[in-house]
């Protein structure tokens, strides 16, 4: 079976990206930290999904900046949230893991940045296993997994389902125990997930200052409409319809009775002031996971803690990434981003994209 993708769907991907601005600041920034990712010693990778039932090809494709050799260094799986690509989020952790003896591995969700599929399937459990076996085409058996916002939706899944494979888990202000009730009880600043796909997949200048004011303490006091739009050109225009379905598939028919309970010692890391997921869902989930978690609340920040308070959360990370973990179950450790030829497919990118 070829794990080529399907020329369609590499038309259709192609189509939806519009083409930068010829002066752009989101462009330029963009290359600024791709570049970063280069110097921490990072690559790019394609890694091609063949179909889960071993027919039909599937055309899943997941970008993943990885160490290009086998290191000493424990594996930590880092996911995006809401937004731009992964660069944009990760960029700054870099080089504190990595002198931490951590080894991060940084993909981009689908349908962000330059990951794929023309599968309609929009849950967590999809998003989970592409990355599952993006991993596994790396080489990357057991790791610790770091989720902001919705890459803590899919990270919690992940240790649901692949308790062999995830070792620890830190959620940041990820709100798993939300619930579709909380909605119209007032709990969020939207009422419906219409409303909530506006915020989080801005396409008006309007909407991004709004997203802005919502998540950041201290937001920016001057947003220009020029350099917003700019931003939404060329980083949020792509695949804005199936991000919606993203969004509605998270919170349709939402219940924390549904929501399974994980093993793995569990860092919550929460901005004391935000408002898209409130420390009412940190709490709920500290509940959830029991003595199996700790919370840490990080003060003057909101939703985006991870980059209004970018230094202390990776202090908090390496700290508990660092601790021993008790009772952890055996098998191999380690072994950290070793490529390797299977039946999943990979393209090394660097050399096109420096």
């Amino acid at each position: 079976m070829s794990s080529e993708p399907t020329h369609a769907a590499e038309a259709q991907q192609r189509q939806r990206r519009r083409p930068p601005c010829v002066l752009s600041f989101s462009q330029a920034r963009d290359r600024f930290l791709r570049r970063r990712f280069l110097s921490a010693g990072l690559r790019p990778f394609s890694v091609r999904i063949p179909s889960p039932s071993g027919g039909a090809v599937s055309g899943t494709t997941v970008h993943v900046w990885a160490p290009p050799r086998p290191s000493t260094r424990r594996p930590v799986l880092l996911l995006h949230g809401f937004g731009a690509s992964a660069t944009w989020q990760w960029a700054s952790y870099l080089r504190g893991l990595i002198a931490a003896g951590l080894d991060p591995i940084v993909p981009d969700l689908l349908f962000f940045g330059e990951s794929f599929t023309p599968a309609t399937d929009r849950s967590e459990d999809f998003q989970a296993r592409a990355v599952k076996a993006a991993m596994d085409a790396i080489g990357v058996t057991r790791f610790d997994v770091v989720g902001v916002s919705y890459g803590g939706f899919v990270g919690y899944r992940m240790a649901a389902m692949y308790p062999e494979a995830v070792e620890r888990v830190v959620m940041v202000c990820a709100g798993v125990c939300l619930e579709e009730t909380d909605l119209a009880a007032g709990l969020f600043p939207v009422a419906g997930v219409g409303e909530a796909a506006e915020l989080l997949v801005p396409t008006r200048p309007a909407d991004v200052r709004r997203l802005v004011k919502l998540t950041f303490v201290r937001p920016p006091p001057i947003m220009p409409s020029c350099f917003l739009r700019d931003y939404i050109n060329v980083m949020g225009s792509d695949h804005n319809q199936e991000k919606t379905e993203l969004l509605q598939i998270l919170i349709k028919g939402r219940k924390l009775s549904d929501l399974p309970k994980i093993t793995q010692p569990t860092l919550i890391v929460w901005g004391e002031q935000d408002q898209v997921f409130p420390m009412e869902l940190a709490h709920r989930l500290e509940r959830h996971l029991g003595e199996n978690s700790r919370l840490v609340v990080i003060k003057n920040a909101g939703h985006a803690v991870n980059l209004e308070k970018s230094k202390e959360v990776c202090k908090n990370l390496i700290e508990y990434l660092n601790e021993p973990v008790s009772n952890a179950s055996g098998g191999e450790k380690g072994g950290a981003a070793a490529l390797r030829l299977g039946t999943t497919e990979f393209e090394d990118l660097h050399a096109e994209k420096t």
